[in-house]
């Protein structure tokens, strides 16, 4: 998903709120208690939105909309930590006996919340390390810069609490370069491949021409309604920010990370290169998983994910007629000018929304429930666009800001299509857009529940959801279904090359070539894909660990239930309770086939 909101909440501590199941009752409890328990979840997120008002834009709550804290100030970092050990503390005055099974689950969820947010504290790596290529908050602030993201720019006072944003966010900025500094001196650099990689983005926002930077955008958007004076005014008050702050801090990062910053990165390619880097990992691994599994025990199972997927792509090789091993069938497949057909970016976006179309007719045989959210597919701003991955960005909470799937269109002539029906499935439906959507429409549930997001569940679900390709109608080509191999290959070999570099000392190169051995991607993408898991070590591996869960339990009820098993309503089951810890969502499930037994 999104490494854009996603990373703005994994990295400013601040993780939101998750679902709950609305076919779960209990009668029984006494109703003072679930009033308190519901007044204490509304406390938790209010007051966790206004450490994190950037999150709150992002839901379509737009209270926030000039605020910008500096999260690397340590009066902040305090004040998230207090906030987690406050309502740690008011969770545990709750008895379970006296909860529903609903709110018992919440309970479980909210603790795990407090417990990983403090946990995760201790670490110094986000403090040190503030900005790298692909999962930082700059990033997502020129996303919002750009005018047509979640900063709403419809009437002069949005125009003007942006500039109040941003004046918060360039001290962010100046942080972010002390706070580098200091973590120089204490062991906490960046890899230098990665610091090659963020000074061109860094340096796309020092443009001497304020009308053609970046966050002078807004303005070539005015409403028809603003006035002359109104239009001149706020022209103004962009010119000063751009000219006297933004421009500035960054041709000072600029000037800091091309000189002291990469003469100190380190030549390292895993996290075990800074200070206690091996708890870190292990931290991440259980944070983005939501399980107890060992960088071994992922290790070896990447390793027979990859053989097994191996296997079956050789039997599309074959089908294809292709004559030559499977590596030399990658670059076959990579270097195919068939699978090429695109003059322009426009093309590409056309080819998603017909993929689309074409699966329509077969989505209400396996969902029940659909979103009302709306969708579309828009091609990736341009100052991100060469380091980025495809994503997906929620729509606001109340359904009025569409979802958004960003898709990176470098060079339209040689975007290669052979994934795109994978591609749509993961990103868009029923993968995130279902999921997400879903999770926010449901009025059952607690606000906080959510807008939580866990990786292990919910690129789980987006990872499944290509595997439902020829039930959708899609997979009718052998290149698209080698696609899907490819994609889910992909994410096999994440377990085995995150791990890799950040357990058993590999070298970036060394996690390259594994992955051009064993996939049909572009090296560029490759080489992009493997730095993406250099700057955030253990998200990775969240997708193939919850895609096998829930095959594991569909597979489950499918033996248990026989004839009597309804796709749907398993994805309805899956799909309500929205991101949940994995165990969670085991729990339920089988909890589901029991009663389904009993029907």
């Amino acid at each position: 998903m999104k490494p854009s909101i996603l990373s703005l909440v994994v990295l400013l501590l601040i993780v939101g709120g998750c679902k709950q199941d609305s076919k779960e009752k209990n009668d029984q409890k006494p109703e003072m208690i679930s009033e308190d328990f519901n007044a204490m979840l509304d406390a938790y997120y209010e007051d966790g939105i206004k450490l994190n008002p950037v999150q709150a834009t992002f839901t379509g709550d737009d209270r926030y909309d000039d605020q910008f804290p500096n999260f690397l100030d340590s009066s902040h970092v305090k004040k998230v930590k207090a906030h987690f050990e406050k309502y740690k503390a008011q969770l545990e005055s709750f008895d379970d006996d006296d909860l529903s099974e609903t709110e018992q689950m919440t309970k479980e969820i909210l603790a795990w919340e407090c417990n990983m947010n403090l946990e995760g504290m201790k670490f110094k790596k986000n403090e040190y390390m503030p900005i790298d290529q692909m999962w930082s908050v700059n990033l997502l602030m020129g996303q919002l810069a750009s005018g047509s993201s979640a900063q709403p720019f419809e009437t002069k006072e949005d125009y003007l609490q942006w500039v109040a944003r941003v004046k918060g966010y360039v001290q962010w900025l100046q942080s972010a370069e002390s706070k580098m500094r200091e973590g120089m001196t204490q062991g906490y650099v960046l890899p230098k491949a990665l610091v090659v990689k963020v000074l061109p983005q860094l340096k796309a926002l020092t443009e001497a021409n304020t009308q053609e930077h970046l966050f002078y955008s807004p303005l070539h958007k005015f409403p028809d309604s603003f006035s002359e004076a109104d239009q001149q005014e706020i022209t103004e008050a962009y010119q000063a920010l751009i000219e006297d702050d933004v421009v500035p801090a960054y041709q000072s990062l600029v000037d800091f990370m091309e000189s002291e910053y990469i003469e100190s990165a380190r030549e390292t390619s895993g996290i075990t290169g800074i200070p206690n880097g091996k708890e870190y990992y292990d931290y991440q691994i259980k944070l983005y998983t939501t399980t107890t599994m060992t960088a071994d025990e992922i290790h070896e199972l990447g390793l027979s994910e990859v053989a097994r997927i191996r296997s079956e792509m050789e039997q599309i090789k074959q089908q294809v007629g292709y004559e030559g091993d499977l590596t030399s069938f990658f670059d076959y497949v990579r270097n195919n000018k068939e699978l090429m057909p695109y003059a322009s970016a426009e093309e590409v976006i056309a080819n998603f929304n017909a993929i689309h179309e074409r699966m329509k007719p077969q989505l209400e045989k396996l969902f029940d429930n659909t979103p009302k959210t709306g969708f579309e597919v828009r091609r990736t701003e341009a100052f991100r666009e060469k380091s980025a991955s495809a994503e997906y960005n929620p729509g606001s909470l109340d359904g009025t800001r569409p979802g958004i799937f960003y898709v990176p269109i470098p060079e339209a002539t040689k975007y290669n299509v052979y994934s795109d029906e994978s591609l749509f499935l993961h990103e868009a439906i029923p993968g995130h857009h279902y999921q997400v959507s879903l999770t926010q429409e449901n009025e059952a549930l607690p606000t906080f529940r959510k807008t939580l997001w866990y990786s292990g569940y919910g690129e789980g679900w987006a990872l499944y959801s290509e595997s439902l390709g020829k039930e959708l109608g899609l997979y009718t080509d052998p290149y698209q279904y080698f696609g899907m191999l490819g994609a889910e290959m992909h994410r096999a070999i994440r377990l085995v090359v995150d791990t890799g570099m950040h357990s058993k000392g590999w070298t970036r190169e060394e996690a390259i070539q594994y992955s051009l051995e064993n996939e049909a991607e572009s090296e560029a993408a490759i080489t992009s894909e493997i730095e993406r898991y250099m700057a955030n070590p253990g998200q990775a591996l969240s997708y193939k660990i919850g895609q096998l869960k829930i095959r594991e339990l569909r597979k489950k009820a499918e033996t248990a239930l026989g004839d009597a098993f309804d796709i749907g309503q398993f994805h309805n089951e899956v799909l309500e309770t929205g991101c949940i810890p994995l165990a969670l969502l085991e729990d339920k499930i089988n909890r589901w086939i029991e009663t389904q037994k009993k029907a």
